[in-house]
């Protein structure tokens, strides 16, 4: 089976700053893999090449079997639609649109029709705990249901790959645990594979493996025990 993610001698630079020298990762399908490394080493630029919202200066980035590279922008955004969920430190939630009105949006994005992509919506809020929180704007919810309403978002239209950019950045510890703990059952329960960047040890205890982004390339690390169990109740 073709990995989720295979980087192969990827280098990447901005102007005469190199960013990626001769990086290669294999992500297997169902694997959880936490990339840390200090702000400012190109973690989120890797991610964004695995994404294809950047291209390689060199080197080859497939996904789900995709060559990224070799793909032209409708093409990359395919592969994203169809087989790729993003957590943003951030959650990038919509504020004029409710929680279950976002996470619906990927589904839309489809083509879905608009009552089925709700009631998938809305099943996946209530799974996660906010099923009465469907109508609520995004400024009316606490840090961790915006952190829960953007991984059903990630998670609605059933991705192979999920991708999360330090998605626990805005959350104090007990919250970002809770939060790293519905991650790690969430995606187990789904299938998909992850890659977490991160620059917190805590949130790194999901993953299975562990990778750091140093002095421009990759270097394994021994993965620590997961800090999450399948089973574990959502943040």
């Amino acid at each position: 089976m073709t990995p989720a993610v295979q980087l192969a001698g990827v280098r990447k630079a901005f102007g005469a700053h190199p960013v990626l020298h001769d990086v290669s990762l294999r992500v297997e399908r169902g694997e959880r893999v936490a990339l840390l490394g200090e702000s400012g080493s190109g973690k989120s630029t890797l991610l964004n090449l695995v994404a294809g919202l950047e291209s390689p200066d060199a080197g080859i980035v497939r996904v789900l079997g995709h060559e990224m590279s070799a793909l032209d922008a409708d093409g990359r955004a395919r592969v994203r639609r169809e087989h790729i969920g993003f957590v943003f430190q951030a959650f990038h939630l919509l504020a004029h649109l409710s929680a279950v009105q976002n996470v619906a949006v990927p589904l839309l994005l489809a083509g879905e029709r608009a009552d089925v992509a709700q009631q998938r919506a809305a099943h996946w809020l209530d799974d996660l705990g906010l099923g009465e929180r469907l109508h609520a704007l995004p400024r009316e919810l606490s840090g961790g249901e915006q952190q829960r309403v953007a991984l059903a978002r990630a998670l609605v239209h059933e991705p192979q790959l999920v991708l999360a950019d330090e998605p626990t950045g805005n959350l104090d510890p007990a919250n970002a645990q809770r939060a790293l703990e519905g991650i790690a059952s969430t995606i187990e329960r789904c299938g998909a594979a992850l890659v977490l960047v991160t620059h917190s040890e805590q949130a790194a205890r999901i993953a299975q493996r562990r990778v750091r982004l140093l002095r421009h390339t990759l270097e394994e690390e021994p993965a620590a025990a997961p800090a999450a169990t399948p089973g574990s109740t959502p943040p």
